[in-house]
């Protein structure tokens, strides 16, 4: 285990030793807060590197007396993403792969929901829902998906999501039932 707080005050000194240390000891798990975050592996990547530049330009600001050297750096990690996030100038181009992948699973949606036969009574509720809640759904139970993978593939927020989701289950089982 490593002294986060040494190695902050190694980097104020000028010492890359510390700002080597915390990378390998916190690179991976900054990446995944800030995948968290930003839905997107390339963002977080480059949300963690400009952290880690922040660190090394800032160290000397860090006091060991307002908080761990550890929860310093996730700070960072997790404003600079939340600032990706925010920053409407931002333009995130499509990579024509993610846009292929986009047409391919609308089409196994739609291919699994229209392979339930015309009388089943699943295929009968699932029509009573709209189109977005039934395709988060099927989603969900399809491929698998958490809410956050589902919120992050149709762009929408988390929260809206979970309800959507939760909402269609209660009505398939009312339905169903």
């Amino acid at each position: 285990m490593i002294d986060h707080a040494q190695a902050i005050q190694d980097c104020a000194r000028g010492e890359r030793a510390g700002l080597k240390t915390l990378f390998d000891a916190e690179a991976p798990q900054l990446i995944g807060v800030a995948m968290r975050i930003l839905r997107r592996r390339d963002l977080a990547e480059e949300a963690v590197q400009e952290a880690f530049v922040q660190v090394w330009t800032k160290a000397s600001q860090f006091d060991p007396d307002r908080g761990s050297g550890r929860g310093w750096l996730y700070t960072i990690v997790r404003h600079r993403a939340l600032n990706m996030l925010r920053d409407s100038s931002r333009e995130i181009p499509s990579d024509p792969s993610d846009l292929d992948a986009h047409v391919e699973r609308d089409k196994v949606l739609e291919q699994s929901f229209s392979r339930l036969e015309e009388t089943s009574a699943l295929r009968t509720c699932l029509e009573q829902l709209n189109t977005v809640t039934r395709n988060c759904v099927l989603m969900a139970y399809i491929f698998g998906y958490s809410h956050g993978e589902i919120a992050g593939k149709i762009d929408a927020p988390l929260g809206t999501t979970k309800s959507w989701i939760t909402r269609g289950l209660r009505k398939l089982r009312e339905c169903l039932s």
